[in-house]
């Protein structure tokens, strides 16, 4: 292997030539991580940004976090043991990731911490993908930036944010007992409060955990405008990566598009689909002013316009009682 330096967006990468192949990979992976709360237009995001010549995104593996989940919590920066191996092996989505048996050891060997293990992963996977530089998708780690960038400081995040209610709308389809917060107890009294806490919950702790990253490693961008002007978010996107804007993450779908009845815009592979959501024809004015009495603020903040109508006791209450659930119950 034959080691360089090059000079990208200001910042200093080192990269590797490998013997067999012209492709040159970055060790600094992962190199971005796509975040934002589920059902925000993440996939939509990794889609566009996978198609990239030079990038691959994994799409969500949650492996790094969750698969360490209990030694990341005594300690931020853990050494590697065979006991993490075996569990980001077994881990029941890091199939995602495409790598072997052996990838995983070649990944193991002479990796001293977990982090070194996690980064040649995904160096392993950019290699086999062709790809300069590799990186991964996964919503919830927007509530994993800091931990994240203490474990990568040489990552970046690009941070999709929805209108929540149009998110909820969606979440309303999504989750389930099992899935998103319909494992929170307040779901089977509440569901649409529970998706105003579940949105300001994930989108708030990105949003102040972004802003405290900086610019230089944090770019957020929303899905409305994504939808609107793809070509204009994507080159902004770009330029944070320090990559050129290249054409074909716009035509992510080309050849993908499947036209069986009854599919779902993400199942369809359909190009982005205006108003695919619209909170203000979809959900009822109550509804409305349930969400924008428990996460109106965040909206507010988000750019995104809200109703301020007058609450009626039926509104107050739903409001007041998700508000009690979260500080008795909830994830703050």
């Amino acid at each position: 292997m034959v080691f360089m330096q090059i000079l990208s967006n200001g910042n200093l990468y080192t990269t590797m030539s490998m013997t067999d192949s012209d492709i040159q990979i970055s060790p600094n992976a992962p190199f971005v991580f796509v975040v934002g709360c589920p059902r925000s237009g993440t996939t939509l995001l990794q889609r566009m940004l996978d198609n990239h010549p030079q990038l691959t995104i994994a799409n969500d593996t949650h492996f790094i976090t969750r698969a360490a989940k209990r030694v990341l919590r005594k300690n931020p920066q853990p050494l590697l043991t065979p006991e993490l191996v075996a569990a980001v092996q077994t881990y029941r989505r890091f199939y995602r990731m495409g790598l072997s048996e052996k990838d995983v050891e070649a990944a193991a060997e002479d990796s001293l911490t977990y982090a070194a293990f996690v980064s040649r992963l995904y160096a392993l996977r950019g290699q086999k993908k062709q790809k300069k530089l590799s990186g991964e998708k996964t919503p919830d780690n927007c509530r994993n930036m800091p931990l994240l960038h203490g474990l990568f400081p040489a990552s970046r995040f690009v941070h999709i944010i929805r209108d929540g209610r149009d998110t909820a709308l969606s979440t309303l389809n999504w989750a389930t007992e099992s899935k998103g917060p319909g494992k929170w107890s307040l779901w089977n009294e509440d569901p649409l409060a529970t998706c105003a806490l579940w949105w300001r919950w994930q989108a708030g702790m990105g949003e102040c955990d972004g802003q405290k990253l900086g610019k230089n490693f944090y770019h957020r961008v929303r899905y409305e405008e994504l939808v609107a002007e793809p070509e204009k978010e994507l080159e902004a996107i770009a330029t944070f990566l320090g990559i050129p804007y290249s054409e074909s993450m716009v035509n992510y779908h080309e050849g993908k598009t499947r036209h069986q009845p009854g599919l779902s815009a993400k199942s369809a592979w359909l190009p982005p689909v205006k108003n695919l959501r619209n909170w203000q024809t979809d959900m009822s004015p109550e509804d409305i002013d349930v969400f924008e009495g428990i996460a109106g603020e965040l909206l507010r903040e988000s750019g995104y316009k809200c109703r301020d109508q007058w609450q009626s006791a039926v509104v107050k209450s739903r409001v007041t009682q998700g508000l009690a659930w979260w500080e008795s119950e909830g994830k703050s």
